[in-house]
């Protein structure tokens, strides 16, 4: 299983200090705790994506390229990469580079986001959302799967003969997770797909969660991509942490009350005991996550939210720590015991390799001569065969 940190980029006033930080502080703030978390011996750092204030990180990959530049193992991703208002030649371009860059250190999560202006903003109509997520989907799968894409859509001009450049590394897209709080078709999408499906496990009640998982592993046994219990789910989480429970309580009820998304609602009480809100000790952590398994089943991945609500930064780095030390070797240890014996491993680049080339050696895409247009030969690279239906509709013999 794979443990790590998620931010959503919020810049939230300290309503202890009332001190706001300034843009700069919160983009170095994301990269100490991303090289934190790998020393906490933690696994991912994730990003969200947003385009206005109080957000920073409108740009993840530029973000996540200079974290995976200053980290060694760490697994670099987004939480979320927009769908719907990116365009998938834009996505596919910019996050095979960063694989190139990361050394295949990283994958990304797709999502709607949760922002409605964003739409309009990029020439979107909000009332598209979902059929803008299966159809941009769909192309990006197309782009990082085939070297030469013909498309036409409903949501974007046509493609004939396009080649999204770099191919992915090793000739092995990256991996997607399907993030959804509330949508079955997005679990479907996942399932379909054979991708990731990333329950956002934060501000409801478990057994909501627990429907959406459940349909993604039916469907993704329908598809034929293996047992129910195959499929790789990825759950979020929040937690504050304190030697002893009633500090934590203590310390955190002020960020809690104040907080932009939940706070003047229900009480701290109330809200940790409907949702995965754990607010207390290192042992409370581990036996309410510990717990998950019992209502999701086996999964590969568990991302924590801990830099929200104006926490300043040495205070989520006290709490890194204590997830790294005190809580993730005792989960590890917890949820690999009794583990069913197809229950997957948490999704890797060199994995993922093995599975596509065995031991022999992996892609190393080499363009030939080229006049950028694809239409002097049936594909730009010199190890690639050319694909059926490439080249502006021809078919492999016709080329």
């Amino acid at each position: 299983m794979q443990f790590g940190i998620m931010s959503v980029s919020d810049i939230t006033q300290d309503p202890t200090t009332g001190v706001t930080p300034s843009e700069r502080e919160r983009i170095q703030a994301a990269v100490t705790m991303a090289t934190h978390a790998e020393d906490a011996g933690l696994d991912v750092f994730a990003i969200g994506e947003h385009h206005n204030p109080p957000f920073f990180s409108s740009s993840p990959t530029t973000l996540l390229s200079f974290i995976a530049a200053q980290t060694e193992r760490l697994i670099v991703s987004t939480s979320t990469t927009l769908i719907t208002t990116n365009d998938p030649v834009r996505i596919a371009e910019d996050y095979a580079m960063l694989q190139h860059l990361s050394g295949g250190r990283m994958d990304l999560m797709m999502g709607r986001g949760n922002t409605g202006p964003v739409y309009p903003w990029f020439g979107q109509d909000i009332r598209q959302g979902l059929p803008l997520a299966i159809e941009n989907y769909a192309l990006l799968h197309e782009l990082w799967t085939k070297d030469v894409v013909d498309w036409e859509g409903k949501f974007r001009t046509s493609l004939q003969g396009f080649t999204a450049t770099p191919r992915p590394l090793d000739g092995v897209a990256p991996f997607v997770w399907h993030g959804s709080i509330r949508t079955p078709e997005i679990a479907e999408q996942a399932a379909y797909y054979g991708d990731g499906f990333f329950a956002n496990n934060i501000f409801w009640p478990k057994e909501h969660y627990q429907r959406l998982i459940e349909l993604y592993r039916q469907r993704w046994s329908h598809y034929g991509h293996g047992a129910p219990e195959t499929a790789i789910v990825g759950l979020g989480g929040q937690a504050f942490i304190r030697t002893k429970s009633q500090d934590a309580v203590n310390e955190f009820r002020p960020y809690f009350d104040n907080a932009p998304v939940y706070g003047h609602g229900p009480s701290m009480e109330d809200f940790t005991e409907m949702t995965p809100l754990t607010v207390g000790s290192p042992q409370q952590v581990i036996d309410r996550y510990a717990a998950m398994r019992d209502t999701f089943g086996d999964y590969q991945r568990q991302l924590f939210l801990m830099d929200h609500a104006g926490l300043p930064l040495k205070t989520v780095l006290e709490q890194i720590d204590l997830l790294g030390s005190e809580v993730v070797p005792v989960l590890r240890k917890e949820l690999a015991q009794n583990r069913v014996p197809d229950a997957p491993d948490a999704p890797t680049h060199a994995a993922r390799v093995r599975a596509g080339y065995g031991d022999g050696p992996a892609r190393e895409a080499r363009p030939g001569a080229n006049r950028g247009d694809n239409l002097t030969t049936g594909s730009p690279y010199q190890d690639a065969p050319v694909p059926a239906g490439a080249a502006f509709g021809l078919s492999a013999k016709e080329v």
